[in-house]
């Protein structure tokens, strides 16, 4: 009888247990949905002691915006519904980041198959929280028509050409990004967040991951629902066969197999399958991290800057602090199922990877819930704006999806009375009479 008693209790007391790890799970649910808490996925401490540093502070937003002609590939990217779309992504994002929703921009943002431009997500939160706002000019095809630093870079052809970019371009703008990295963060009492816009961005981080030796290939993401995993690696392949920097064994490899390198420098892999922006972003990282902290604000991309950052840092004996440094994403990246982040960050190493868990579940706008079903994800610096958001002003969810939704409201109607005035002058030189 003792011994039925005892486990009648047991069981009791198993039951118990298991109803309480469930009330806490439904409660943390709760406080994920109110608060929009930010998750640390890799190197705990380390992100959790950075989170805690800097919470309370207001950020200087960089973004780097660059263009690879990788981007403009039938099906590479989802930035933008045609090539010609995607050839003035950045351009667009950069005038809405700078101006926010306008009825007559001089570059409209792109129309995307599904989705709306993360630039919505970015730009309601420095315009509300007042967080200063740098863009810079690293290699695009036209000249933004907002106010940007030009770098003095160049468009990078495409990565499957294994001749991206001139070594000359790839120096200077090293050069370039560690003499602002010093001068924002002078200009900063607290950190910077870094970001990029990049169409074709994850393929060129891809092709860079690889040449450094990381194994990334079925790992990285993408706009797309489904990570176009087989094109990257396609494009890859051929870009570092072509470069001449890798051994010839590449071509009969096992599928996304690491191929052997013939050890290039740093500076050689980015111009021969990189993009303009990665080595801007990776030379500012550096300095800045020498007196702040560092957000480097992306996925994909942004493991590929890190991985960039720390083997020039290595190449060239550049002083830098690791620790000072962060990559902050979405979710969407973060818990992609077609991807890798997380392991492709335990591969990269030691960096903290942390993520904002914004929602757009409950949104009224059926293209910012498009991000729940994996589309668009990230970009123009999003998630780390969110998780800026979260720490300066502790804005919760609801506030943050409220901040959000209100520009995506003003969007749409500027974007409706845009094309209403220009239906009633089409309509109106149509009935005009013809001139003798």
């Amino acid at each position: 009888m003792k011994d039925e008693s005892s486990g009648k209790q047991i069981e009791e007391g198993t039951r118990q247990q298991a109803a309480n790890q469930l009330s806490a799970s439904l409660r943390l649910c709760a406080s994920a949905v109110s608060h929009c808490p930010i998750r640390v996925y890799t190197q705990q401490q380390q992100g959790e002691r950075w989170l805690e540093q800097h919470r309370g502070q207001r950020p200087i937003f960089a973004c780097v915006l660059g263009f690879t002609a990788t981007g403009l590939l039938p099906g590479i990217s989802a930035a933008g519904k045609t090539p010609a779309d995607r050839q003035y992504t950045a351009i667009a994002d950069a005038e809405f980041l700078y101006h926010g929703p306008r009825a007559h921009p001089t570059c409209p943002l792109p129309p995307l198959t599904v989705g709306a431009s993360p630039a919505l997500i970015s730009r309601a939160i420095i315009a509300e929280q007042q967080i200063p706002l740098y863009l810079f000019n690293a290699g695009l095809p036209s000249v933004p028509a907002v106010p940007a630093i030009d770098l003095g870079g160049a468009p990078a052809d495409c990565l499957s050409q294994g001749q991206a970019l001139t070594l000359p371009t790839i120096e200077h703008l090293l050069q370039q990004g560690l003499l602002w990295g010093a001068k924002l963060a002078v200009k900063s009492s607290s950190y910077l967040i870094l970001g990029e816009c990049v169409v074709g961005g994850t393929t060129t981080a891809l092709a860079v991951l690889t040449g450094l030796g990381i194994a990334a290939a079925g790992k990285v993401n993408s706009s797309h629902p489904a990570c176009n995993h087989d094109q990257k690696w396609s494009l890859v392949k051929t870009g570092l066969q072509r470069s001449g920097l890798w051994g010839s064994e590449l071509k009969d490899a096992e599928p996304y197999a690491t191929p052997h390198t013939l050890h290039p420098t740093p500076l050689q892999l980015v111009a021969a399958i990189g993009d303009p922006m990665q080595v801007v972003v990776a030379g500012m990282a550096i300095t800045a991290s020498r007196t702040g902290g560092v957000l480097l604000a992306g996925g994909t991309q942004m493991l590929a800057v890190y991985a960039l950052l720390r083997a020039i840092a290595e190449f060239y004996h550049l002083a830098w602090q690791s620790e000072r440094i962060v990559i902050g994403t979405t979710r969407w990246v973060a818990d992609d199922p077609t991807g890798d982040t997380v392991g492709l960050a335990h591969l990269v190493g030691d960096v903290p990877l942390i993520a904002t868990q914004l929602s757009f579940a409950t949104s009224r706008h059926e293209q910012l819930r498009a991000y729940e079903q994996g589309f668009v994800k990230e970009g123009v610096g999003a998630g780390g704006c969110a998780i800026a958001a979260s720490l300066y002003q502790h804005w919760t969810q609801a506030k943050l999806l409220a901040a959000i939704e209100a520009v995506a409201e003003q969007y749409q109607q500027m974007s409706h009375n845009s094309n209403a005035t220009t239906k009633s002058q089409s309509e109106l030189s149509h009935q005009r009479p013809a001139q003798d």
